[in-house]
């Protein structure tokens, strides 16, 4: 088993006094709505994403929050900040210059992870969010992914 050594800063053990062992924190994928379309994107306002608040509320995403964009269609792949949008439009605008990797039609992937001690990341189960063409949503709870096959393409499997 891979042992994990944390880092220790000087400004923690002044803090506290002296030696201390720190608390490592792990960031860990938190929830997602999955397989959104854009809706629009625009280049002229000054950045982050405009998600719909139902949409919001069922992954868990609050006002502000980083939010990851994993884009779908065009491979692209970028980290902004949620804004809400008005409930129940389906709105997923991607604002400022992401709006150049993101174009309406788009299918995307919406992330946003949480930092947690190991023991709390054990135990957590991220929250997926599914939607239609039109980011209605279809299917949301606990996240029920199981990897992909593993493929043998080269032989070091067999």
């Amino acid at each position: 088993m891979l042992k994990v050594f944390p880092r220790w800063t000087r400004t923690s053990q002044a803090a506290m006094g002296g030696l201390i062992e720190p608390t490592m924190r792990l960031n860990v994928f938190k929830s997602k709505i999955h397989r959104a379309t854009v809706t629009h994107a625009d280049v002229a306002y000054e950045g982050s994403v405009t998600i719909d608040r139902d949409l919001m509320d069922a992954a868990g995403f609050l006002p502000y929050e980083a939010v990851h964009i994993w884009n779908a269609t065009r491979g692209t792949r970028l980290v902004t900040y949620v804004l809400e949008g008005p409930r129940g439009s389906g709105a997923i605008c991607v604002n400022g210059a992401a709006a150049h990797l993101n174009q309406p039609g788009d299918v995307v992937i919406l992330a946003t992870f949480a930092d947690m001690a190991p023991e709390e990341a054990r135990g957590y189960r991220p929250v997926v969010v599914r939607v239609d063409a039109k980011n209605r949503i279809v299917a949301a709870g606990e996240a029920d992914e199981k990897p992909g096959p593993i493929l043998d393409s080269i032989g070091i499997l067999s």
